[in-house]
């Protein structure tokens, strides 16, 4: 089993910044992928970034140039650099792990808001 914690969440105003992270424990070893995600309200469950053991990164082109993911092996943490934020960006971002051939592996979500 593995384990992921969000924070980082939280209002900020449109072109601000903010920083989120997850946190994953347990048996991390089988997981060689990890993705955040995002929920806008009424809306689908869309991708926003991955990143491979190897430090491969995947962005969505809506947050091309914007976004920043990145992982601290030591602290098992992945982390998600959000800059020029726009109100479009506000939703709901979930942490995901890749076990085989699937998102398998979900954090509880954290909240992100940005004001216009």
């Amino acid at each position: 089993q593995v384990q992921l914690v969000e924070s980082g969440g939280g209002l900020v105003q449109a072109g601000g910044s903010l920083r989120l992270s997850c946190a994953a424990s347990g048996t991390i070893f089988s997981i060689n992928t990890m993705g955040w995600f995002r929920q806008p309200p009424g809306k689908q469950r869309e991708l926003v970034a991955t990143i491979t053991s190897g430090d491969s990164t995947v962005y969505a082109d809506s947050v091309k140039g914007r976004f920043t993911i990145s992982r601290d092996s030591a602290k098992n943490t992945v982390y998600l650099q959000m800059n020029s934020l726009k109100p479009e960006d506000a939703a709901a971002y979930y942490c995901s792990a890749r076990r085989g051939g699937s998102w398998f592996y979900w954090g509880q979500g954290t909240q992100v808001t940005v004001s216009s």
